[in-house]
């Protein structure tokens, strides 16, 4: 089971839903935290210390799950952290998975508001079940 979380607490939900279903299936979780730097020309970006802001997500992550573990102490949890399009990253993490959990917080476009940015893409690309937890939150 592979689970997308990003920084919003909006994300609480999906992480609920998928520890939850991990418990359940007795099946371990792979956590994913994936981003693209917002507002950083390509062309500077020899400039940017990637290695010390993707090291600075991994702590975040942690604390993320770390509730979510205590409450779940049966289910194995992997982090993966990736400065990469996060729909990328979560259909490369669906190879071989049985469900993906993604959260929806309604952002953009008409498809949006049910699937969110990344859930459109999921369900179109994944190679496996994808949950798309909608929180509640408007945009």
């Amino acid at each position: 089971m592979v689970v997308g979380i990003d920084e919003s607490p909006s994300s609480n939900a999906a992480l609920a839903f998928a520890f939850d279903e991990a418990h359940l299936r007795r099946s371990p979780l792979v956590a994913v935290h994936a981003w693209i730097d917002q507002g950083i020309d390509r062309s500077s970006s020899a400039f940017v210390d990637r290695s010390a802001a993707k090291e600075d997500q991994c702590p975040h992550l942690a604390d993320r799950i770390r509730p979510w573990s205590e409450k779940y102490p049966d289910v194995a949890v992997t982090r993966v952290v990736a400065r990469d399009g996060p729909a990328e990253v979560l259909v490369a993490q669906s190879r071989g998975a049985a469900l993906v959990v993604v959260g929806s917080r309604g952002r953009g476009g008409v498809v949006g508001l049910l699937l969110g940015s990344v859930g459109q893409p999921m369900i179109h690309h994944a190679d496996c079940t994808v949950a798309v937890v909608r929180t509640g939150e408007t945009a």
